[in-house]
């Protein structure tokens, strides 16, 4: 039985794999911002829970003081927690929230569990897309959108973000023991891209939608594969994937030195340093 600790887990895909892996015996720690929904969710699997909102860092901070006082081991920390956004906004900490919900979050998180999941040697999950490839349009200097922005772009910058993060975990934390990957979970039909305007949107909530796109159980087997698969033999550590299978993505994803910046700026940034 592992311990597996999945954000964005009340709903979507996160709550599809969380059932999944507790019917394979593992023991699931659910993440969720909505205290209503993370609790419905952790309550029918009979799972611990815990809240924390990823557009505010010092949930993210609390979170991890939570997990490491409540979990001597996390074999598994899915980073599944993200989304897109309409406008431009910043968050209180001052990023443009697409970043910092769907990296800056999760870029802390893994870093303050740091220690735990190396005695663990955990595998640590990142939910990443496609839309890395097809809507990225990534400026090192402009990570915070202020220069050019869109709702779709910024989403793809993240994502982007994600398979960068671990590609450089890998190097940086690998011979520690520890296994990174990101994954694309298909084009889900969840209620993502519910508060955008225009063709993203449609393309998720017309009427043939759930007939079209991917079921949050298939989303959620995605996630399975890696979080229940043993890395190095079922998958390898460091690579993106797409139907369980390894896939190119977006070009700057295999740009090393692009990703040891972005993890300088994004330490910087978290006030890690």
């Amino acid at each position: 039985m592992r311990t597996i600790v999945i954000t964005g887990a009340s709903d979507g895909i996160g709550a599809a794999a969380s059932r999944q892996l507790v019917a394979r015996g593992h023991r699931v720690v659910l993440v969720g911002r909505s205290p209503e929904k993370t609790r419905a969710v952790a309550e029918g699997l009979n799972m611990p829970y815990h809240l924390a909102d990823f557009s505010d860092l010092a949930q993210v901070r609390r979170l991890a003081d939570e997990l490491l006082a409540a979990y001597p081991r996390i074999d598994v920390l899915a980073n599944n927690a993200g989304g897109i956004f309409g406008p431009r906004k910043l968050t209180t900490d001052g990023f443009e929230q697409t970043f910092q919900v769907n990296h800056l979050g999760p870029f802390l998180l893994t870093n303050l569990l740091r220690e735990r999941l190396v005695e663990s040697e955990a595998s640590i999950i990142q939910t990443a897309s496609a839309a890395a490839r097809i809507f990225s349009r990534f400026d090192i200097n402009d990570l915070n959108g202020a220069r050019r922005y869109s709702g779709r772009v910024a989403y793809g910058n993240a994502k982007l973000a994600n398979i960068l993060f671990t590609r450089e975990l890998q190097r940086r934390w690998g011979s520690e023991g520890i296994s990174a990957g990101a994954f694309h979970p298909g084009v889900v039909a969840t209620g993502f891209a519910g508060n955008l305007t225009g063709p993203f949107r449609f393309m998720y909530h017309n009427p043939l939608a759930k007939r079209l796109l991917t079921t949050t159980d298939e989303g959620g087997k995605r996630l399975v594969f890696l979080a229940d698969g043993k890395p190095g033999t079922d998958w390898l550590p460091g690579a993106y994937y797409e139907n369980d299978r390894v896939t190119k993505t977006h070009k700057l994803a295999t740009d090393e030195q692009l990703a040891r910046e972005l993890w300088d700026r994004s330490v910087e940034m978290v006030k890690l340093a």
